[in-house]
């Protein structure tokens, strides 16, 4: 499978591009907010040495995006991942078939891949960075929940 890892994307209020070596200073005001990582499996990466370390890693990975405003802020990060051997997953740190893999005491984003993104739960693997759900996001799938018009965000739940 060819997939372009760092795509840039225009939407009407947010961007997705390249992360660079210039983004440096944003990308570490923004990834240095403990509350982005207390339900990470790296709680404490809101640290100096962690968060320069996170950009470093992301960095060289060949395969973050930043997430940016309209007015060029950056307000978020992600990362492509190599397909698998079989070129048919892809696993992003969000296209066939989609692999996600969510920390699994991070309750608000599997959730939101659960009721927002309709991916279905496949197993739970240990990884470097602790036990992580495994989601599967089809491109049938997807392209099924964009035909019945589900675009609403999730319904809130407690806990």
């Amino acid at each position: 499978m060819d997939f372009d890892r760092q795509p840039s994307l225009q939407g009407a209020k947010f961007t997705l591009r390249p992360l660079l070596d210039s983004d440096h200073d944003a990308f570490i005001a923004v990834a240095d907010d403990p509350l982005i990582w207390e339900e990470h499996p790296e709680s404490d990466r809101a640290t100096p040495e962690r968060v320069e370390q996170f950009f470093a890693d992301a960095l060289a990975s060949g395969g973050a995006v930043v997430v940016a405003t309209g007015d060029g802020e950056i307000i978020g990060s992600s990362r492509f991942e190599e397909p698998d051997e079989a070129g048919d997953r892809i696993l992003i740190a969000t296209f066939g078939t989609v692999e996600l893999r969510v920390g699994v005491d991070n309750a608000r984003t599997r959730h939101a891949v659960e009721d927002f993104l309709g991916a279905t739960y496949t197993e739970t693997v240990p990884t470097p960075l602790g036990q992580h759900a495994v989601y599967l996001l089809s491109r049938d799938a997807w392209a099924a929940r964009a035909r019945t018009g589900i675009t609403s965000s999730p319904t809130p739940r407690s806990g």
